[in-house]
């Protein structure tokens, strides 16, 4: 089950949560409705990994546990902060430094997905018990 709580008028922001589970097409549908057309496939690829993380590692796919969303369009971008009810993990992540050489190949079940998140996103951000990341992806806008 979805549920979704509408932003009030002043407030930019609206939240989505649900149980833990891998799938997330609804889920990410929702989340690309105000997204435009040339961004959603590379946004797409970025939350879904960032989910799957929530649900898989954060919450042990756990039905009883839920996944929290709270996203946000402004002028400026877009903002996600993906919320698990986990035990946390340290992101010692060192993927500005990677390159993609060094980066586990495509066919290995862990260790591209945080790396993946700081590719396409422009700002990530985890918090200190490491059960929340903030997404940012900014807009360029172009002169007409």
């Amino acid at each position: 089950m979805i549920s979704i709580s509408l932003p009030p008028t002043k407030k930019p922001w609206t939240t989505m949560s649900f149980t833990s589970t891998l799938y997330l097409c609804p889920v990410l549908d929702l989340l690309l409705t105000n997204i435009p057309i040339y961004l959603r496939p590379e946004i797409r690829l970025g939350l879904q990994e960032a989910l799957v993380n929530a649900a898989k590692h954060g919450n042990k796919l756990d039905p009883s546990k839920s996944i929290v969303v709270n996203f946000s369009v402004t002028e400026e971008g877009y903002s996600w902060v993906i919320s698990d009810e986990g035990l946390g993990f340290t992101s010692g992540c060192n993927c500005h430094n990677l390159t993609p050489q060094h980066l586990p190949p495509e066919e290995a079940e862990h260790g591209r997905g945080l790396c993946l998140l700081h590719e396409i996103f422009d700002q990530v951000y985890w918090d200190q018990d490491g059960t929340r990341v903030k997404l940012c992806k900014q807009v360029i806008k172009k002169n007409d």
